[in-house]
């Protein structure tokens, strides 16, 4: 990440005021009296559990949602009337939605000009767009050019061009929600780059992030929403993870890490990996994981972590390597062949290769093992859905009926309904990639006593988590990767930031070699 600037000099006056936002939906009261003030040339960051009201204030002030009467909105001092779609645009407010809404068989000039293209008489003239669309693609450091197909480019530069619309349509109020998240680091580092340009000319950024790190380094001031309500708001000197979370959810930072699991570093190893390696991205790995055992995996991006799981898994290929099971040596030539032996995978991509979006719950939760309660290829409904019930309960997931979609659950809770299909095959070792990306602070902490819960109960975990805070607070021991090798293990007192910093990028060999 870059060093966090200073904001520019904000305006006399709010540039947005809301106020009494309240949002009633049948039988739910959504938003209660909630407030939100911004200042020109200001990033306000937005936090808040799934659920808290993040996403129902900002339809709200998209027009999207009409609030409860009694609400009062203005931008600049001028009060927001008639509150449509096409008034919160004429006032300025533009929404980069975490789903990019952009048409990708058409060029970024046509994307950033859709619906108000510059005409030559009867024709649209094409030359004024794409002119117009290069001095703003321009102005944000862009690598690419109007005539571009968006289908062409990558997410961080997808995301790009929605800013470009938004500038070009000369918004004084850009909200941008989870804009990270399918970011790389470097990608993200050019991101903040922008919304600091955007700072700079005095546009509003209301940015809405789980990223705590992201916050801290990007935002002048961060607003909490908790249960519908306005908790309140931090400016920078007073930003710190205890109060953030604290205002979030009504507890100290320090009641996430508990472990209650008592991990015993002499007994047996539960899984053995020797000599791991694909040639490439992994290279010679060997490590232990024992029974009762949270063991953490770090790294820098490309480090290898997810590519030596995957092969652990089963679901990639590898060239040397041997791995023992509770001392039996498995032959894995596919996932199946994991899960039937006790080891089972929890994917980075919960949405792309985990969770199925449009099935239920239930049925989610069943795939792995439906199968064994099956008769003459019929299956036992009554069982899946007393196991779904069983599971809905066991690992608390918020969700109205196990009938309901994956799809239209948070993330949290799509997460949970991934792990209880994995635990629906009662395994031995769990590896979990990244567990608790995308989702709330809320859902992270419940996800963490998951974690302890399988520890307690006899399992071996292996997380993988960039995230050091949580790798630190969950792990007993942290093994660093570093360009597909194993550059050192961490436990006890060695255990910091510092240490895993060190490792990942190799620091100790540096300072040898300097001096």
């Amino acid at each position: 990440m870059t060093d966090r600037s200073e904001p520019s000099a904000v305006h006399d006056g709010p540039i947005l005021e809301m106020r009494n936002i309240s949002k009633t939906f049948p039988g739910v009261k959504a938003l209660s009296n909630v407030q939100l003030t911004v200042a020109p040339g200001e990033i306000h960051a937005l936090m808040g559990e799934n659920g808290a009201g993040k996403s129902t204030l900002m339809k709200i002030l998209s027009g999207a949602y009409q609030a409860d009467p009694g609400a009062i909105i203005k931008v600049a001092g001028v009060p927001l009337v008639s509150r449509g779609p096409l008034e919160s645009k004429a006032a300025g407010i533009s929404i980069i939605y975490q789903e990019l809404a952009l048409s990708p068989n058409l060029t970024v000039a046509e994307n950033i000009f859709l619906g108000r293209e510059p005409r030559n008489g009867a024709f649209i003239d094409r030359a004024a767009m794409s002119k117009s669309a290069g001095e703003v693609l321009a102005r944000l450091g862009a690598t690419f050019g109007p005539t571009t197909i968006v289908s062409t480019l990558s997410i961080a530069e997808r995301q790009m061009v929605e800013i470009a619309r938004a500038v070009f349509a000369n918004s004084r109020i850009l909200v941008m929600d989870e804009p990270t998240t399918a970011l790389s680091s470097r990608e993200t580092d050019k991101l903040f780059a922008i919304v600091r340009k955007l700072r700079q000319d005095g546009i509003a950024i209301i940015y809405i992030s789980h990223r705590m790190a992201e916050v801290y380094e990007l935002s002048d001031r961060v607003s909490i929403l908790r249960d519908g309500t306005y908790v309140g708001t931090l400016e920078h000197d007073q930003m710190t993870p205890d109060a953030i979370v604290k205002m979030m959810v009504g507890r100290d930072l320090g009641s996430f890490y508990k472990k209650e699991h008592r991990f015993r570093p002499n007994a047996a190893p539960i899984l053995e990996v020797r000599n791991m390696g694909d040639g490439r991205r992994v290279k010679d790995v060997s490590f232990a994981l024992h029974a009762g055992e949270v063991l953490g995996l770090a790294g820098l991006v490309g480090a290898g972590r997810t590519e030596l799981a995957r092969m652990l898994f089963g679901a990639d290929r590898h060239v040397t390597g041997t791995v023992v099971l509770a001392g039996k040596t498995l032959e894995i030539k596919g996932p199946q062949d994991a899960i039937d032996a006790g080891l089972v995978y929890l994917t980075e991509d919960r949405k792309a290769e985990g969770v199925l979006l449009d099935m239920s719950v239930k049925d989610n939760i069943n795939l792995m093992i439906c199968g064994k309660d099956a008769k003459s290829g019929i299956l036992n409904l009554a069982k899946m859905k007393s196991r779904a019930k069983a599971a809905i309960s066991a690992l608390s997931i918020r969700v109205a009926s196990a009938d309901v979609n994956v799809g239209s659950l948070s993330g949290g809770n799509q997460q949970k309904v991934l792990l209880s299909r994995l635990l629906e095959t009662k395994p031995l070792v769990l590896i979990l990639d990244e567990p608790t990306r995308g989702v709330d602070i809320g859902a992270k902490s419940e996800i963490y006593r998951i974690i302890d819960e399988l520890a307690k109960a006899g399992a071996g975990v292996l997380v993988i988590s960039s995230e050091l805070p949580e790798v630190i607070g969950i792990a007993d021991r942290i093994l660093v990767m570093r360009e597909g090798h194993l550059e050192g293990e961490l436990q006890g007192e060695q255990i910091n930031q510092e240490r895993i910093i060190a490792l990942a990028t190799a620091a100790d060999r540096e300072l040898a070699k300097a001096s």
